[in-house]
């Protein structure tokens, strides 16, 4: 049903956690993707595991926060696959801290990748795009915000902030798409606590009794009763990367085993 056969995706954060499962599953729907990430080598080896495995992937180098990159990328993109169709802003950091010791410097930094970097993905995308056969369901950009998107979240000030600014960013998008009929649609999904790499270096720093301690204190948080996987998040992406959501833009899609249900 979630078919994406024919059409080329570009998933920034491709090389690792949720990006990386995206990349892996839409290439197994039947896309032909581009993993875009700083680290060439998670990125290059899951570009060759999609090949083995009878996909077709090609890494690019991105670094999301320069504007240079992104012309780079999407020009290389264009170049390779002549055409774009569906955009995954799958990057992004994570900085846990007081707001008082969070640095001017740090709030920046968080917000030159997740939000800097979402809005540059959607303004270069876009344009790509309208400039491609679209299928049924148009083009589709997905922006992953997160729960902390929805929710205020202690120590948490600057990527909250960043992440309530991809959910916001994406109904604009969506609106002026809309308006000026691009035939692009705009969504976000919004993860609860993800097993991921991001996730355990909030945690490394504790032993390993910490370690399983803040773990469990997570799961309790999710009233579904575990924490959630890459694979949970991505078949959410292809759901919105294909024509099946094809009456869908400006929408945002929680994906959180309920955490947000309960407060």
């Amino acid at each position: 049903m979630y078919d994406v056969s024919g059409k080329v995706a570009l998933v920034t954060g491709g090389a690792s956690g949720i990006g990386a499962e995206t990349a892996r599953l839409l290439a197994a729907k039947g896309a032909a993707v581009a993993i875009a990430d700083i680290n060439a080598e998670a990125g290059a080896a899951n570009a060759k595991d999609i090949n083995a495995a009878g996909g077709e992937a090609v890494y690019l180098p991105l670094d999301v926060s320069s504007e240079s990159a992104w012309e780079a990328t999407m020009a290389a993109v264009l170049e390779k696959f002549g055409g774009l169709h569906i955009l995954v802003n799958g990057a992004g950091i994570e900085l846990v801290r007081k707001i008082a010791d969070t640095s001017l410097a740090d709030f920046q930094k968080v917000m030159a990748v997740n939000l800097d970097g979402v809005f540059l993905g959607i303004k270069y995308a876009m344009t790509a795009m309208r400039d491609t056969k679209q299928g049924p369901g148009g083009g589709s950009i997905i922006n992953i915000s997160s729960v902390a998107g929805i929710q205020g979240h202690m120590r948490q000030i600057a990527y909250a902030g960043s992440k309530g600014g991809v959910r916001l960013m994406t109904k604009a998008a969506a609106a002026e798409a809309a308006q000026y009929g691009y035939d692009v649609r705009v969504n976000s999904v919004h993860p609860g606590t993800i097993e991921t790499p991001m996730v355990q270096g909030m945690i490394a720093h504790r032993d390993e009794a910490g370690q399983k301690a803040a773990i469990e204190k997570i799961r309790q948080m999710h009233p579904i009763g575990r924490l959630g996987q890459p694979i949970d998040i991505a078949n959410a992406i292809l759901f919105l990367a294909s024509d099946a959501s094809g009456f869908m833009t400006g929408s945002e899609v929680v994906v959180d085993g309920g955490m947000t249900a309960t407060g």
